[in-house]
Formats: C-alpha cells, structure tokens, sequence
C-alpha cells in the first residue's frame, strides 16, 4: 500500500478510523450513543487503462440503409484514490465524468475494457454493499417526509442485527450531521407541489448513502443547479465524510475556486481522453510547464475547463475547431509524456505494497445475499407505498368519479323492469366494461413512473424484486376494490337487478376478479414498455378489441376471427354476471302476455349460460400470467 495512503485521525463525532492502513487488522467503526455498530472498511480504488467504447447507428442519406460506427467514451483512463481523500472528476459536458463515475461505482451497462480494483480485488457484492452511489438526480418520493426518507432507507439498508430503534436513532444522527434538522418533518416536494429547496434534497439523496456508512461514495454532479453557497456548504459536508476515513468520488462541472481547492486529486477529461492527473493544487503549475500558463489570476478550474475545450490561457478570440483540436492533441500527447508513465509506476508499486493488506481485508468481509429477509423487506415496502400513495389512492376526485358514474348509471337504468331483458343485459355488460378498462389504465402508469426509483435501488442492493413487485400490487388493492365495491353497491339496487343477496355478492365478487385481471394487464403493458405515452396506446387499442369481441355488440364473430373473443377478460366477466343471473329456464315477459325463455334470448343463447367454471379458470390463468409477464418484465429492467 503506498505510504500516502493513510486515513486521518478520528473526529469528534464519534467515529473510530483506522489511522494506517498497514494495520490490517483495524476496521472503523461508527458507533451510535445507543451502542451499536456499523463497520466501515477502507477502500482504496484504483483503476488503470478504462477503456468504453459504443456502436453508434448511422443512416445513409443516399439510400436510407443503416450502418454502425464505433465511439469512443473513455480513452485509456488510469488513477487512484485512497481513503480519507476526494477526487474530482472534471471536464466539459460529454467528456465522459459520468460514464468513468459508473464504472468505477459498476453501475455500467456494458463491458469495458481496463482495471478497475477495490483494495485489488475486482467489484463484488461485497463492495457494492459498501458503495454509495449518489445520482444527478435527486430521485425521491414526493409524499414522504425526510426522515420517512432516510429511515424506509435505513430499515431496507441496514443490517437485520439492528433494531427498529437503533435504525431510527441512526437516522436522527445523520439528520444532524447533514443539517437537516429544520426540516425532518418536511416533505420532499415534487413538480405539483412545494417542497425541499435544491440543495436540501441534495443532502438528503446523500443522506441515505451515509446511512450504510459507506466506505467508497461516489457522486455525480453534487452541486448540479444549486447556488454557489449552497452548493459550497454540499461540498463541505463531502469533505468532512472523507476526512473520516471514506474514499469520496465525485464528477463536477464547474466549481468555484473555493470549492476547487478542497478536492485533493483532480482527473481532467477532454473528449474521453485524460489530459491531467493529480494534485489539485499542482493542476495549474503542471499546465503553465507544459507551454500553458496564464498571466491573469483566474480560477483553477476555469481555466481547467478551458483547456479541456481546447481553448489556450489569455486568448481573447474565437479560436477555430482546427486549434482546439490542436491544443487538445498537445495536452494529450503531454500527460502521456509526463504523467502517464510515471503514473503506471505509481500503480505497479501500489499492487505489491497492498497485496498484504487485501488478503487480511478480504477475510473479514462476510459474504451475504441481502441485509434482511424477504418478508421484512416486503413489510417495509408495502408499508412506505401506502405511506407515499396516502394521498394520491383516496383522492376526491378519483372517488366523485367513480360515485358520480354510478349514480349516473343508476338514474339511467333506474328499477329495470324483468321484461326489459336487452337492457338488463346492457347493464351488466357495462360493469365487465367499465370495471375491464378503469382499473386497466390506472395501472399502466405504474411502474413507468417508479423505473427511477426502482432501478436506483435495486442498483444499491436494498431488496429483491420479488418483494418489491409484491409489495406493489398488493398495496395497490384497497382502493383497486374499494370503489368497484361501492360502484356495483349503488347501480346494482337502483338498476333493479335480481333482489337477492346471494346473486348480489356473487356479481360483486366477478366483478372484483375482473378489476384484478384487468389491473394484472395493465401492469405488463407498463412493465413491457416502461413507457407511458407507449403504453397507454397499447391500452386505447386493445381495450377497444375487447370491447367489440366482449359478445354484446358483435353477436356472431366470424370464425377465422372468433379467437379474439377468448382473449377479452370482458367477455368472460360478461357470460358470468349473465349466468349469476339467469338460467336457461328462466321466463321473462318478450310481449303483452307471452313469456319467452330467457336462453332462447339471441344476446344470452349467443353467449350461452353453461360451464361457467371454465370461464372462472381462465379469468384465474390471465391473472396470474399478466402479473407473471409484468415481473418478469420488470427483470428485464437494466440497473445500471
């Protein structure tokens, strides 16, 4: 290990740090003032000759055929960061920071070439469970508080050995050190409604990577779209966690010159190629010897940047794209003359000197699946999507829809007479209808608009996605069948359909299968596509398919096409409240004084009233394999 790899004294907050990472045995410690412990082991990072590349899909103007053209994202990137220090990432936009930041967090997509190393061993769970991965976008439930936040975090997060409380305390200690005890009690806020200020989600998304106590944390763009200020008081607060002894990673746009000087290493990119490696406070002095020096006193990273872009120190006009890309090439051509070799070396050395330190340090890390088992995490989800969802499920306007559609539909068909057969039917084909397609495009949004989320945590390792899909269907039904209850309530008995208790609670039940079979569809559509705009089309469409094929309308399909009908959930829940309420030898009155058989009724003797048992068994089969093909389309979903 190199000898300038020594983590820092401990602090007064509490934490116990390892001073020197040649003391194998040593592992830091957070300990809370209730007396448990989360263990923290030093991680440094070290990567050599990162290399990405991508296939870019180009169209012939001539004649409109396809052809492939290989881009370059990261060109031979090589460094190393030990704990207790921060490097910073910086370059201009599209110069690869946040693809170089996902490789070394393993949150790249596709393969790449080169050596990323974590104490010289290659990414593993273990290490992903002590990564924290902090995002552009501060992805976050609107409806929950701060501390609902952090500690549905900390519940999924943190290991089973910890108790509910000790969790909690944990939470209102790092609450403090973000200094966001103002607002605990506050909302995130989203886009139709007020909440956090920029900077205060900011250390909130950062707030529930300390909650691990992560040993390697990694940020994309912190201070992205905050004011100068706040955005100094953010980088503070990742100064003082890497100064307990964390490996802090972060990409930066354009810091200012206070902020630029707390960062201890600094990566230049340009383009994807490395253009400068090394100490902050050498950055402009290794530039100024390699013929690119400035005369004005000007912020470190400005003229940084400058470089990056290819515009030389002191110009004071347009320079064209032929000189950028020449002083581009010279930076080039000097860090692989000056830095690169010598750098190499750094890294060769530094595998020799830790292989001692790695042996110890990979026997005490425990290797293990998940924090907590799958029905504690399940318990934990449903309990925060109900918490989330508190006030968009039981909304008013959601509720007067659905009550104003039945009372509406009750005064239309309002005490039915028996006789009036064609629109009694009318009236149960409207709830295989209406209960077919409402629940069908609520559904659709479901999982398109938590994909963020999802693939965010999943990424971090919080909990299966068995749980997760679990969690969110079943919390999803009390109102899913709460409003069908009280619609089939209200139109049944204003309808003045069958006056019988039985029949009534059988109607309501076929009517709440199709609810879920419906919601089932709805959730692969939007799992499928994990599109809303896409997968609402798909809905419009096969719901009108459904519509037409559901035996009201259409009596006599003809038979090259008649398949469709045995697709439609409609249909089956049609021929069911048809036989719940009739039977074949059942009389109504077809004119003044002749009774006809109610089976020789075209629209019912076409639907036929018979083995109602199968209809039930294929309503069952489409709700398990929608929700079947919507979990295992939710796999599909790329994590990183």
């Amino acid at each position: 290990m190199p000898q300038n790899c020594i983590a820092p004294r401990p602090e007064e907050n509490g934490e116990v740090l390892v001073q020197d990472l040649s003391e194998t045995q040593s592992r830091s410690v957070l300990t809370s003032q209730s007396g448990f412990q989360l263990s923290m082991y030093p991680i440094t990072l070290k990567f050599e000759e990162v290399m990405y590349k991508v296939k870019i899909k180009q169209t012939s103007q001539c004649f409109g055929s396809w052809s492939s053209k290989e881009k370059t994202i990261l060109n031979g990137i090589s460094g190393m960061i030990c704990p207790g220090e921060i490097l910073a990432m910086l370059g201009p936009s599209g110069s690869g920071k946040t693809t170089l930041l996902s490789a070394l967090g393993g949150r790249l997509s596709k393969t790449f070439t080169g050596k990323v190393m974590y104490n010289g061993q290659p990414f593993s769970g273990n290490i992903k469970r002590r990564t924290g991965f902090v995002a552009q976008d501060d992805v976050l439930y609107p409806h929950l508080t701060v501390w609902e936040t952090l500690f549905f975090t900390a519940l999924l997060r943190l290991p089973s050995t910890l108790t509910r409380d000790e969790k909690a305390e944990h939470v209102d200690r790092v609450i403090a050190e973000l200094g966001l005890t103002r607002c605990t009690n506050s909302m995130i806020g989203g886009p139709l409604f007020r909440g956090l200020s920029g900077g205060e989600k900011k250390r909130v998304s950062i707030g529930q990577e300390m909650l691990i106590n992560p040993s390697l944390l990694l940020l994309d763009e912190p201070t992205s779209g905050l004011d100068s200020t706040t955005a100094h008081r953010i980088v503070t607060t990742i100064k003082r966690l890497a100064s307990g002894g964390r490996t802090v990673v972060t990409t930066i746009h354009q810091p200012s010159s206070r902020i630029y000087h707390m960062f201890d290493k600094v990566v230049l990119l340009s383009e994807g190629s490395p253009i400068y490696y090394g100490s902050a406070s050498s950055a402009v002095e290794y530039f100024s010897s390699v013929g690119f020096s400035t005369s004005m006193t000007v912020n470190p990273a400005d003229l940084l940047l400058d470089l990056a872009n290819g515009i030389s120190p002191d110009c004071q006009k347009e320079t064209s794209e032929q000189e950028q890309k020449t002083v581009k090439e010279t930076l080039i051509s000097a860090y692989e003359k000056n830095i690169s070799t010598k750098l190499k070396e750094e890294l060769s050395n530094a595998d020799s000197q830790s292989l001692e330190y790695t042996k110890a340090a990979a026997k005490n890390l425990k290797s293990e699946q998940w924090c907590t088992s799958w029905w504690y995490q399940f318990t934990v989800l449903l309990q925060r999507g109900v918490r989330e969802r508190r006030f968009e499920s039981f909304n008013k306007l959601r509720i007067f829809q659905v009550i104003s559609v039945a009372f509406l539909g009750g005064l239309l068909w309002w005490q039915t007479p028996k006789s009036h057969i064609q629109d009694r039917t009318a009236l149960l084909f409207f709830f295989s209808v209406f209960w077919g397609f409402y629940p069908l495009y609520n559904a659709v949004f479901t999982f398109p608009q938590e994909k963020r989320m999802l693939i965010k945590e999943r990424s971090s390792g919080m909990y299966r996605l068995s749980s997760y899909f679990m969690a969110r269907t079943i919390g999803d039904l009390p109102l899913e069948l709460a409003l069908p209850t009280a619609f089939v309530f209200i139109i049944y008995w204003m309808g003045g359909l069958k006056p019988d208790a039985t029949t009534f609670i059988l109607s309501l039940l076929v009517v709440l299968y199709s609810v879920l079979v419906a919601q089932g569809l709805g959730l692969a559509f939007g799992a499928l596509l994990m599109n809303v705009k896409q997968a609402t089309t798909l809905a419009s469409v096969t719901t009108l398919v459904f519509l037409i094929a559901g035996g009201y309308y259409v009596q006599h399909i003809p038979p090259f096409i008649v398949w469709l009908k045995y697709l439609s959930y409609s249909y089956y829940c049609y021929k069911l409240l048809l036989g719940i309420q009739y039977t074949d030898d059942d009389v109504y009155e077809c004119s003044k004084g002749v009774w006809c058989r109610v089976g020789d009724f075209p629209a019912i003797k076409s639907m036929g009233l018979h083995n109602l048992w199968v209809d039930v068994f294929v309503m069952g089969v489409m709700l398990v394999g929608y929700r079947l093909l919507a979990y295992m389309a939710l796999h599909r979903v790329k994590l990183r």
